[in-house]
């Protein structure tokens, strides 16, 4: 009873943030692998914890209010690092989840081993743990998720949003273990504000998303359709095209056209295939998109820098836009 009252709840609300993706971002796969790593991350924490507390000296309660949460955050972020250098996370909505699968994780091996090496018969104490720490661990792990994933800008990781992200994970961790106020009162406000952050946050991404696929969707399907037909000459972006001659060789304009155009195709069908998934529909499957793929980071190359900043008007290749095209693999 004590074991399933300290780890069914965050269980619980992870599986809510699941079944709450309509877009179908988040994959069984990374789902199992990020609760994994939390668990990983929970006993590479506690040997540490434990070699530092007494190496150091400190007393418990201010070991446990601010050095521990920077080593405990720390490790269950590194998940969720290395989710986002890989591009497989786009939006807050995936974000959370899988940080927060990392902090339950996290927080079923904790609670598994103080039931183990503390068994109390004061349900309280299980309840608390239930619906207050473990809920936080997740909670943390989901905000660094979060404030990380936001404050990404073009496509790269860049230390200052690392460091955003750890130092809320760390402050809101700080302060819960500080029990500042009645720890009761503690966990009672856990288990409702940051589900409830977390699923407002869900309703107002799903409708970015939704009004970013609409708007960049039809746009590029037009001008792809111009392309095709030979027609592109007679567009703002043909004209825009036209203006480079003047300034670049020949091959270096077919390449960025050819760039342009491949770019498109696949935009759109990473698209397509999101929106098939939050229908319900199983997006097609095609033999030739590794070899396009590979084609458009040739091109990417061939173009560099200078040619990819003269696109830009036209071809954007922010985070999210990396990240739509890794879910064409």
């Amino acid at each position: 009873m004590d074991i399933a009252i300290s780890t069914i709840p965050v269980l619980i609300f992870l599986v809510f943030l699941f079944a709450l993706d309509s877009f179908k971002l988040v994959t069984i796969k990374l789902l199992i692998i990020s609760f994994a790593w939390g668990v990983v991350a929970a006993l590479i924490s506690y040997y540490t914890n434990s070699c530092l507390l007494s190496n150091t000296g400190s007393n418990l309660q201010t070991y446990s209010s601010y050095i521990a949460p920077i080593l405990e955050e720390v490790l269950k972020a590194a998940s969720v690092i290395m989710l986002i250098r890989f591009k497989k996370i786009g939006f807050s909505i995936d974000a959370i989840v899988y940080g927060f699968a990392t902090g339950a994780g996290f927080s079923l091996a904790e609670n598994i081993y103080y039931l183990t090496m503390n068994p109390d018969p004061n349900l309280l104490i299980w309840i608390i743990r239930g619906f207050g720490t473990a809920i936080m661990h997740g909670g943390c792990t989901a905000l660094f998720a979060m404030v990380t994933l936001g404050g990404i800008n073009r496509q790269k990781i860049s230390p200052a949003n690392i460091f955003a992200g750890l130092f809320t994970a760390y402050l809101l961790h700080s302060l819960f273990n500080q029990f500042h106020i009645d720890p009761v009162l503690q966990a009672i406000g856990t288990a409702i504000i940051i589900p409830a952050i977390f699923v407002a946050t869900f309703h107002y991404n799903e409708k970015s998303l939704r009004k970013w696929l609409e708007m960049e969707f039809f746009s590029e399907i037009e001008l792809l359709s111009r392309i095709k037909k030979g027609e592109i000459s007679q567009t703002k972006a043909g004209e825009y095209i036209i203006s480079l001659k003047e300034r670049f060789r020949p091959d270096a304009i077919l390449d960025m056209y050819c760039y342009l155009s491949l770019y498109l195709e696949l935009s759109v069908k990473a698209k397509r295939n999101i929106m098939l998934r939050e229908s319900g529909l199983e997006p097609p499957q095609e033999e030739d998109i590794a070899q396009k793929l590979a084609e458009l980071s040739q091109l990417r190359k061939n173009i560099g820098k200078v040619g990819e900043l003269t696109l830009a008007p036209l071809v954007k290749m922010k985070y999210n836009d990396l990240w739509k095209l890794k879910q064409l693999t």
